[in-house]
């Protein structure tokens, strides 16, 4: 897994959690099952990459 997906992946991941913080602060529903959809989408593609990196070694 490059630098750069590692980095692009997390920061999906920290936005998500932002955004879902933010929902919950201010009673927004959608913002917050966006932020969790964020949050799902970068440990889906972080798990992809792990698998694409285990079939590399």
């Amino acid at each position: 897994m490059g630098i750069g997906d590692k980095t692009d992946n997390k920061g999906e991941e920290l936005k998500g959690k932002v955004k879902e913080a933010t929902g919950k602060a201010t009673g927004d529903e959608s913002l917050e099952a966006e932020g969790h959809a964020d949050q799902a989408k970068g440990n889906l593609k972080q798990a992809g990459e792990k698998v694409k990196d285990a079939f590399k070694s």
